[in-house]
């Protein structure tokens, strides 16, 4: 009875995560919504900027005989300088933009809807969404991140939410497998890594996560799948990750999902699905 009361307990925890969570998913959605406007008012106004750079780049040259030759040098490095920095406040703020989106898309995008997807972007945005959230929740945490994704990959039609999701889940678990270990790490030498990569190949799009974590143990291999299943503290996890991962991959793109692990060594995820 007693176990039985504490499963019961884990359970109502694990729950209130959840609607805590999905609270927290509406309210970020609505934040996103606020950003996106002052986002684009930035870049749109670091582009008139530019625009009006050459304008009085062209009056500089129609008029140069107006200033010494040492004056037009200074204000046409002054120009360089203003150019540079706009075209660096555009591609921030293109980045920036690109990060609401996706967890707009995330959050709010429409349930099952099949998208061409440019897969490599798509994941590098969320391996580095991930490592910032982790960075904010465990100040600690560092990694060594290797990517290596195929050049000119074309669109690929899946369900980008719900994939997205499920590359969120698995790379949150690498990088929590990682910070575990080297808390309880006793060589010295001991460096995390994740390392990503993607491939496509004989009609199979496949997305492999690996870390050098603590392993899954052979008992618990088993269970991964199994709902509410979680070798995290209460706080940390609800135990609903792979589930859903397998339901994404499994059920919803008609493909599978290979791990191997071994136990202080690591482990490593592939996400397999067929491609339209």
């Amino acid at each position: 009875m007693d176990e039985l009361k504490k499963q019961i307990e884990n359970l109502q925890t694990q729950l209130q995560q959840q609607e805590k969570l999905a609270s927290l998913g509406m309210l970020t959605a609505g934040i996103m919504h606020e950003i996106r406007n002052p986002l684009n008012f930035v870049i749109n106004f670091s582009k008139m900027s530019d625009v009006l750079l050459k304008d009085l780049t062209d009056i500089l040259e129609d008029t140069k005989n107006v200033f010494s030759s040492e004056d037009s040098e200074e204000i046409y490095e002054i120009i360089a300088d203003l150019k540079e920095n706009l075209s660096k406040i555009k591609e921030h703020g293109d980045r920036a933009i690109n990060i609401v989106n996706n967890i707009l898309l995330s959050s709010r995008g429409k349930e099952d809807e099949w998208l061409s997807t440019d897969i490599c972007k798509q994941v590098k945005e969320y391996v580095w969404l991930a490592y910032h959230a982790m960075r904010a929740n465990y100040k600690d945490f560092n990694v060594t991140i290797e990517e290596n994704y195929p050049e000119n990959l074309p669109l690929i039609s899946v369900i980008p939410q719900d994939l997205n999701r499920a590359v969120l889940n698995v790379i949150n678990n690498a990088y929590y497998a990682v910070w575990e270990k080297e808390q309880n790490c006793t060589d010295r030498n001991y460096r995390p890594l994740v390392s990503v990569s993607i491939n496509l190949n004989g009609g199979e799009l496949c997305i492999s996560i690996a870390d050098n974590g603590k392993g899954i143990s052979e008992e618990n291999k088993q269970k991964i799948y199994d709902n509410f299943f979680t070798t995290k503290p209460v706080g940390h996890g609800t135990g609903l990750g792979m589930s859903i991962v397998r339901n994404i991959i499994i059920q919803k793109h008609k493909g599978r999902i290979e791990f191997e692990s071994v136990l202080n060594e690591g482990t490593k995820f592939s996400l397999i699905i067929p491609v339209k």
